[in-house]
């Protein structure tokens, strides 16, 4: 098949200061960088080096990791970069302290025989020692490796030992309890030091925080320099592993260049300042072996000076909130399930207000919306939308701790229009990065200079796009280009490979298309297309958005209809969770009891309901389902049969990854009877 292509780039991430200034050539620039020797922009061993994408788009210096440290502690070290509450008192840790206590976490995974190129696992929510444990990691010549908290036991085998984990760094006796489980498959692993609550007791090669710290008086500053003054920008240093939603997870390879150039230029593209300007202050609370909240939290902050707040460990339990309260971020990150849940509980506070002050509430989320999706950045706002925002919306916003957010991101996975209409109802613009692990996170950015609504953006600035295979509605593959593509994926060459096209472009595997200004809307992903018996190409994601606009009882949907006859859907209830497990309850949200209500119906849970229990409530989804398809483009677009499940898609059921994207593969195995049902004759 022919590729027509639509490719594109953007100016230079410090607007090209001037052409003649920048004539300084990229061989030059090149031949003044310290680079490990590469005949390839690939690799999959992890003590390999790359060819780097520098061209006069992006002809910035390359440097490592220790590198960005030392010149941010020259600029910011008075200032407050680490705050960690303990008890009732938050303690804070400055640039200076932060660089020299990474110093000592070097030495002590040194002293415990740390090789080269070998890995440190950090298995534990966020906190300072878990910043300390990867920077240590990296000063010491090794690569950091973080694993998700969530992980079975089996899922950190896998990671520790794809890795070479010489040292595991978890975080309380839960996550150490893993680790001994699985502990003697481990070849390489040497020690393994625990950062929270006391030792329950003393094992061999085991250590607390502190009697790890300690280890490092014993190594000499001479050693540990030597192995940072050996160290290269364009070899690797970070691993991420892919969440798995499509398979075995596979190890990102992130080069020292990788994460210096992007944590440089795709936080300016989504206007974060750098300390000199406004000390951003951020709460960091999503997980960190994730790439967005590891580029957006760990090194964007070392690389302007920012302010990083931990959250509790319990954040996405309930008390993220209090944190924010107390911490009033200047920006703020969530994945689209977060901001769903900020949603769900704003939406209950305001049906629990009084008739008077929900009539306000509503009346001033109206008037924002509207002058929001109106105006463009350069309008003035109306007396009455000033009014609207001054009498109501600020404190609403003052109540979820977000009144000093300036910048509030989502990434990760895409995001409906409705979550996005509520928070523009409260003045919110969610700024959409849109980007992958192997793209070390934003390849395209949105920020206060560059928002257009459902769009993720513009291509973060030194960087090239392209879209290929692009079809009569300009819809076609997105590619990347530039400093921030990875590496390779660990000793996996053939998936390196697919990753990459022959001229080391990365394929996204997901479909858009670019307006006439820039602006790329996401469409689907290549391996969620349906294509149905009839041979239909579906994107199921607009449909699935569809529905759950017209039905607001509705918490998870998800179209089938591969290689099928026609189309059918599962569907799930909102409903309550268990804060102490994270489990969906059988007890229905406020908002769900709220729609049984309107609707004539008294059930109060999920049981209530399914099975077709509660025919009214089966009936006004089937209405729902039929205003969707009213508006479908073809028959083959109509979603024919539906179901409801009777739990709602979780982490803990395995239906959703560490981030909270629906894992498609995982439910259709899950749900294989509900489904085979609907395609029986």
């Amino acid at each position: 098949m022919q590729s027509s292509q639509k490719s594109s780039s953007s100016l230079n991430c410090d607007d090209l200061l001037s052409n003649a200034a920048e004539k300084k050539s990229i061989e030059e620039v090149l031949a003044g960088a310290e680079l490990a020797p590469a005949q390839c922009l690939w690799t999959t061993e992890a003590s390999g080096s790359v060819q780097l994408r520098m061209d006069e788009l992006c002809p910035e210096q390359p440097i490592t990791v220790y590198q960005m440290f030392t010149n941010s502690v020259q600029k910011y070290g008075k200032l407050t970069a680490l705050a960690s509450k303990r008890g009732n008192k938050w303690e804070k840790v400055t640039f200076s302290e932060y660089y020299h206590l990474s110093r000592m976490a070097a030495k002590g995974f040194l002293k415990l025989g740390l090789e080269q190129f070998h890995s440190v696992a950090i298995l534990g929510f966020n906190s300072a020692e878990w910043f300390i444990a990867a920077v240590g990691t990296v000063f010491a010549g090794g690569i950091m490796a973080g694993i998700y908290t969530t992980n079975s036991p089996d899922a950190c085998l896998y990671v520790a030992k794809d890795s070479r984990a010489n040292i595991i760094v978890v975080e309380n006796q839960k996550q150490l309890d893993k680790i001994l489980q699985v502990k003697d498959k481990l070849p390489h692993l040497k020690a393994i030091v625990q950062y929270s609550g006391s030792l329950k007791e003393k094992l061999p090669n085991f250590y607390s925080w502190e009697e790890f710290m300690g280890l490092g008086l014993e190594v000499s500053d001479q050693e540990l320099d030597e192995i940072i003054s050996s160290q290269k920008a364009n070899q690797c240093c970070a691993l991420i592993y892919t969440s798995g939603t499509t398979g075995s997870p596979k190890g990102v390879m992130l080069s020292h260049d990788n994460i210096t150039w992007t944590a440089h230029h795709a936080s300016r593209a989504g206007d974060m300042q750098p300390a000199e300007i406004r000390q951003e202050s951020l709460v960091s609370y999503l997980p960190l072996s994730h790439i967005a909240a590891q580029i957006y939290d760990l090194w964007t902050g070392i690389q302007w000076g920012e302010q990083v707040s931990f959250a509790q460990p319990d954040a996405l339990k309930g008390s993220l909130v209090d944190t924010l309260r107390e911490v009033t971020p200047t920006a703020h990150m969530g994945v689209p399930r977060v901001w769903e849940k900020i949603m769900e509980k704003i939406k209950e506070g305001i049906s629990r207000c009084g008739y008077m002050k929900r009539k306000l509430v509503t009346w001033a989320m109206s008037v924002s919306l509207e002058a929001n999706q109106r105006l463009t950045k350069d309008e003035e706002k109306s007396f009455l939308f000033t009014l609207a925002d001054s009498l109501v919306l600020q404190k609403l916003r003052a109540e979820l701790g977000i009144s000093n957010c300036v910048k509030f991101f989502s990434g990760a996975a895409p995001i409906g229009n409705e979550t996005l209409q509520f928070f523009l109802g409260l003045n919110i613009r969610l700024y959409e990065a849109y980007g992958m692990s192997e793209s070390s996170g934003p390849h395209f950015m949105s920020g206060p200079k560059a928002y257009r609504f459902s769009s993720c953006g513009k291509v973060v600035p030194g960087c090239r796009y392209k879209l290929v295979n692009v079809d009569a509605d300009g819809i076609g593959e997105v590619c990347f280009w530039g400093r921030n593509v990875f590496m390779g994926f660990l000793n996996l060459e053939d998936k390196t490979k697919e990753a990459l096209d022959e001229d080391g472009w990365l394929r996204s595997g997901d479909l858009g298309k670019v307006d006439e200004d820039g602006f790329l809307y996401i469409t689907g992903r290549i391996k969620e297309l349906i294509i149905t018996a009839g041979g239909e190409n579906i994107a199921p994601l607009s449909i699935e958005d569809a529905v759950k606009q017209e039905l607001p009882i509705i918490s998870n949907a998800m179209l089938i209809g591969d290689k099928r006859k026609f189309l059918s859907m599962l569907l799930t209830l909102k409903c309550t969770i268990n804060p102490e497990t994270t489990e969906p309850t059988d007890i229905l949200s406020l908002g769900a009891v709220e729609f049984c209500q309107r609707h004539g119906s008294q059930s109060t849970k999920v049981s209530d309901i399914i099975g077709g229990k509660d025919k009214i409530v089966y009936q006004s989804i089937e209405e729902g389902i039929e205003r969707v398809n009213s508006k479908a483009t073809s028959n083959a677009q109509r979603i024919q049969k539906w179901t409801i499940i009777g739990k709602d898609f979780s982490i803990v059921g395995g239906e959703l990854g560490p981030t909270m994207k629906l894992r498609r593969p995982v439910v259709l195995q899950m749900y294989h009877g509900e489904i085979e049902s609907f395609y029986r004759e």
